[in-house]
C-alpha cells in the first residue's frame, strides 16, 4: 500500500502494479455495495468531500482514486434524498470501468484493507 502525492500520472506506468491505501480500498468496496456515493465541495475549490465526513484523509483518497481513473467525480449529478449539508456544490462519485476491474482482482486476490 501506498500514499498517493498527487504528482503521479494516474499510477498506471508503474511496471503493471498500482497502489491503493486501506482507504481507497475501503472506498471502492463502499461503491462496489453502493454504485453512487455523494461527493460535495465549497465554491471555488477544487477538493472534494463526503458530506458527514470532514477527514483530510478521505478528501486525498478521493483525489487519488480519480487521478489512477478508478472512480469519477460528478459534480452535475447530485443524488437525490442526500443531506449535502452546506455544501454549495453537490455531486456525485462512482466506480469508473478500470476501478470496477481492479475492485474484482482485488476480492479475487483476496486483498486486505
Amino acid at each position: 500500500m501506498g500514499n498517493c502525492n498527487g504528482n503521479c500520472s494516474g499510477c498506471s506506468g508503474c511496471a503493471g502494479m498500482l497502489e491503493i491505501t486501506k482507504t481507497e480500498l475501503e472506498v471502492l468496496r463502499e461503491l462496489g455495495q453502493i454504485p453512487f456515493l455523494p461527493v460535495a465541495r465549497q465554491m471555488g475549490e477544487q477538493t472534494p468531500v463526503r458530506p458527514g465526513e470532514e477527514a483530510e484523509e478521505m478528501s486525498l483518497a478521493l483525489l487519488c482514486l480519480e487521478k489512477k481513473g478508478l472512480i469519477s467525480l460528478d459534480y452535475d449529478q447530485p443524488l437525490r434524498g442526500c443531506d449535502y449539508g452546506a455544501y454549495p456544490v453537490r455531486g456525485s462519485f462512482a466506480l469508473t470501468q478500470r476501478g470496477q476491474r481492479v475492485l474484482e482482482l482485488t476480492e479475487i486476490q483476496g486483498v486486505e484493507a
